[in-house]
């Protein structure tokens, strides 16, 4: 099996549009979340999305989406690989794009060659640094299209994170304490992990640390160093910022960084 190998893109067109390009991805993501919509197209092998409740398989030539803050697992087995192209949309461009309508995808997977052919000929014009009004106004047309085609009018749940609503917003990622916060909940560690796993679908440790992930984005995106970016985010060096940066996103820092 050839060498895994990926590329990062940021650009400032369509709302801060990201992108990875990857090829032969063979490294299990652990279960996270983004803030934005995930729209891969799948080349080769099969991606899988694990989430709480059902596994989703995106076959090559398919379309594999997740919505903002839909926490899942991409698990690899140890001979598979994966190659596809991931388009990160912000929830407002999307919007915008099903003409300032919410929306959201309960169908993981979606099968539709015309759509495929379309986010494909835009990773093309991505990778060959077209990133003009033609990557724009394709991107805009394509994302209506997948949105009316393939989405659902966004329904307001009863937020999973009631209990932790006030507590979340309040807590210094960077210095959180497991002692400390079960302490405040007044119940001991254990059953504060248990509350939280059921509440939000991840370890206090694995929630927090995607909130450094997404803080740390942004400082490299402002021209922080990775020291300052792992010391300032709790992090005990480079070293260990970087390998956690990998396992959730897949790329490393200084890649995402020379977007």
């Amino acid at each position: 099996m050839s060498a895994s190998r990926s590329k990062y893109y940021k650009l400032s067109l369509c709302d801060g549009l990201e992108a990875l390009d990857t090829f032969n991805h063979n490294t299990s993501f652990p279960f996270h979340f983004h803030p934005t919509f995930n729209i891969s197209i799948v080349y080769k092998g099969i991606f899988q999305t694990r989430l709480n409740d059902k596994t989703a398989n995106a076959l090559a030539g398919t379309i594999l989406i997740t919505n903002p803050g839909e926490i899942h697992a991409n698990p690899f087995e140890k001979d598979d690989s994966v190659t596809f192209f991931t388009f990160y949309v912000s929830a407002e461009f999307l919007y915008y794009c099903n003409g300032g309508k919410p929306v959201c995808f309960s169908s993981k997977v979606i099968d539709d060659d015309g759509l495929f052919a379309q986010l494909h000929n835009l990773r093309l014009l991505l990778i060959g640094g077209q990133t003009g009004q033609d990557l724009e106004t394709g991107l805009t047309n394509a994302l209506s299209e997948l949105a009316v085609r393939h989405g659902s009018e966004r329904i307001d749940e009863e937020n999973n994170y009631t209990l932790f609503e006030n507590f979340l917003k309040e807590e210094n990622f960077s210095k959180f304490s497991l002692e400390d916060a079960a302490r405040r909940f007044g119940v001991d560690k254990y059953k504060f992990l248990r509350l939280f796993k059921f509440q939000t679908g991840l370890t206090p440790n694995n929630y927090f640390i995607l909130k450094r992930i997404e803080q740390s984005k942004i400082m490299l995106t402002q021209g922080s160093d990775l020291l300052s970016v792992a010391i300032d985010l709790g992090f005990y060096d480079t070293a260990h910022f970087c390998n956690h940066f990998k396992k959730f996103t897949g790329i490393s820092p200084v890649a995402y960084t020379a977007g």
